[in-house]
């Protein structure tokens, strides 16, 4: 099993569920953050002021999937996440080593 953490644009959420669902992934935790990375931030005007946003709204998915999944889920994230553009994001992938369903006892990829 592998555990994928992809960090993207907010406004890419959608597009990367759609492309997940077809796939058959239907299950995905979802974590408002903020980070920078290459993009390093912006400067924005507020009330006449001018000041730097250092740390950008991201979303963090945490997918749970199995060996088999693997690079077809990477490709889909990446596919449906891409705009092009600096800040698009980063997709991350873990060894899972064990998984439960808590309201069955369910092991392993039947967990998931």
């Amino acid at each position: 099993m592998k555990f994928v953490t992809a960090i993207i644009k907010p406004s890419r959420l959608e597009h990367v569920r759609e492309a997940l669902n077809a796939l058959d992934v239907h299950g995905m935790t979802v974590t408002e953050v903020k980070g920078f990375g290459r993009q390093k931030g912006h400067s924005e005007i507020y009330r006449g002021a001018e000041y730097e946003v250092h740390f950008l709204p991201k979303l963090k998915l945490e997918i749970a999937i199995d060996d088999a999944q693997t690079d077809a889920v990477i490709a889909a994230v990446r596919e449906a996440a891409s705009t092009g553009k600096i800040g698009d994001g980063k997709i991350f992938v873990l060894d899972l080593e064990q998984a439960t369903r808590i309201r069955t006892g369910e092991t392993g990829s039947a967990a998931l």
